[in-house]
């Protein structure tokens, strides 16, 4: 399992009620509803993965948050995940504006687009980057909205969205991030989690 699916769970609460926006294959709900005790739902646009997490025992439903999150009531949640999804959607903010009426808390991981590898990628190869959390070529990539960790950091201060907990993952390593640290982080994380409300 992904070293970001570990952090997120040590941001979750025991006994918790969570929704999975994006969930994939299921890695990370059945890893909380297993090791949490925790009450967890999941949304999957993939046919194949939302069945996937059926075959596991996971409770997911089909659909496509961009337009299946409005029927969702507010704080229905405890936690709402989204996980490394919000540069795939076409209208991020929106995304993110339900799952923050959803959930009490939410957790968003980014690809971070200012990690260095991905900065010397396209300055010194002139090509878009190829990295863990990049493995994408620039035609079949998912990715719309290219995003740092700065980026999303000053959108959520624009929107006056609390931030409590930000971390950042390199080399599986993590560190806290916070108002004076965060250019270097900026450079130094690939990959940042928000923890936000």
């Amino acid at each position: 399992m992904k070293k970001e699916f570990y952090i997120i769970s040590d941001l979750i609460e025991n006994n918790s009620r969570v929704l999975d926006v994006g969930c994939g294959d299921g890695t990370l709900m059945e890893y909380l509803k297993n090791n949490k005790k925790i009450d967890i739902r999941g949304i999957e646009i993939s046919k194949n993965n939302a069945q996937k997490c059926i075959g596991k025992g996971l409770s997911v439903i089909e659909g496509n948050a961009e337009m299946d999150l409005t029927q969702f009531p507010d704080k229905s949640f405890d936690f709402v995940i989204l996980s490394q999804t919000l540069q795939a959607f076409y209208n991020p903010v929106t995304v993110l504006d339900h799952l923050l009426r959803i959930g009490k808390s939410s957790i968003v991981s980014i690809p971070n687009f200012g990690y260095w590898k991905v900065r010397t990628s396209l300055l010194f190869f002139g090509r878009m980057p190829e990295t863990n959390s990049l493995p994408y070529k620039w035609f079949n990539t998912p990715n719309l909205h290219m995003c740092t960790i700065k980026d999303f950091y000053e959108l959520c201060k624009n929107k006056d969205i609390e931030m409590k907990k930000i971390i950042g993952i390199n080399n599986n390593k993590t560190s806290l991030i916070d108002n004076n640290n965060i250019k270097v982080k900026n450079i130094f994380s690939e990959i940042g989690i928000f923890l936000i409300s």
